[in-house]
């Protein structure tokens, strides 16, 4: 699995008119005319998978990434055990496969080996993808015969996102850095980290999925630093907006946080994959609060089975990876 064996050897205990190509900016847009409500039902949705784990078109194994299309509500999954993207309509009861999963892992340009994140690029019609274990973020175009294009090399990917520019944001596992990339650019750019493996305000350790909000700032899930930390756009160093006060599970801490998005209401929402549970911070917390995931590790709708990846729906609904379950939960947003 990729929080203990997959990537590294650590054991880990990412009314204004829409201009954007990136889920970030989607959610900023939509959510300014939504209901000021800062919690989620408690009791999950299961969406997609939930089948045991399996390579079936209505199983997952070992999910890691996800974006939520806005235009039609499906739910695009990096389902890393099966080396394959898969699509699940709204409403569906299974998914296709969109990319890879072609005679299983492989490094030829239609497959894919351990998948850990996507994104959509909606100009180009196109999907992001973080091929891990081959080392590379691959475009892969969609309805269409074009052949799929390496867009970086030689990076061990955990997280990728696309900001309002279309510019293209990676963290890479093995350089502990982030890195942006523009249509154009001969190599990439490091924006945040890149100054060696370590704690301080100018370093990340094995930093693994991002968001990157409307000013260009960049929240990176710094996980074996057990922190969030957040990059102003042209920042030399970051802050730690979450967590950086040890491996456990106060209120205060993580245990391999994963995954960070934001919302327009400041909320930092984090995934506490070793504590099975979701986590909300404010800027400036002194700790957080638990979002779902209350009662302890388990299968059942009021539990999660370390969660590996977050995202949100145009109607401010919460999608959580459930990894060890094998599943896709959604949560809904209150009404007040």
């Amino acid at each position: 699995m990729m929080g203990r064996n997959q990537i590294g050897d650590e054991t880990v205990t990412s009314n204004s008119q829409q201009t954007s190509t990136d889920q970030s900016t989607l959610l900023y847009v939509f959510l300014q005319n939504k209901p000021k409500c800062d919690k989620w039902k408690q009791h999950g949705i299961t969406v997609a998978g939930g089948n045991e784990q399996g390579s079936g078109s209505n199983q997952l194994s070992l999910p890691h990434g996800i974006y939520i299309d806005d235009d039609d509500k499906s739910i695009l999954i990096a389902d890393t055990g099966n080396h394959r993207i898969v699509e699940w309509k709204y409403n569906a009861k299974e998914g296709q496969t969109i990319a890879g999963g072609n005679n299983g892992p492989g490094n030829s340009l239609n497959q894919l080996n351990f998948p850990s994140d996507v994104t959509v690029d909606k100009e180009k019609n196109a999907i992001i993808i973080c091929d891990y274990e081959n080392r590379r973020i691959i475009r892969w175009f969609r309805q269409s015969q074009t052949t799929p294009q390496i867009l970086i090399y030689s990076i061990a990917c955990g997280g990728v996102t696309i900001d309002k520019d279309g510019s293209i944001y990676a963290s890479d596992w093995n350089k502990n850095a982030v890195t942006r990339w523009k249509e154009g650019d001969r190599y990439e750019t490091i924006i945040a980290g890149g100054n060696g493996q370590g704690n301080h305000s100018n370093q990340l350790y094995r930093p693994i999925q991002i968001f990157v909000d409307e000013d260009y700032a960049v929240y990176v899930a710094d996980t074996l630093n057990q922190r969030i930390m957040k990059w102003n756009k042209d920042a030399k160093e970051g802050i730690v907006v979450a967590g950086g006060n040890g491996c456990a599970n106060r209120l205060d801490q993580f245990s391999g946080p994963y995954a960070v998005i934001v919302d327009n209401l400041g909320q930092i929402i984090i995934a506490d994959f070793d504590n099975h549970r979701v986590m909300k911070w404010h800027e400036g917390d002194t700790q957080g609060s638990i979002v779902v995931g209350e009662n302890g590790g388990g299968e059942k709708a009021d539990q999660l089975y370390r969660p590996m990846g977050l995202s949100f729906d145009i109607e401010g609904n919460l999608y959580v990876v459930d990894y060890g379950n094998h599943r896709i939960q959604k949560y809904e947003l209150c009404t007040k």
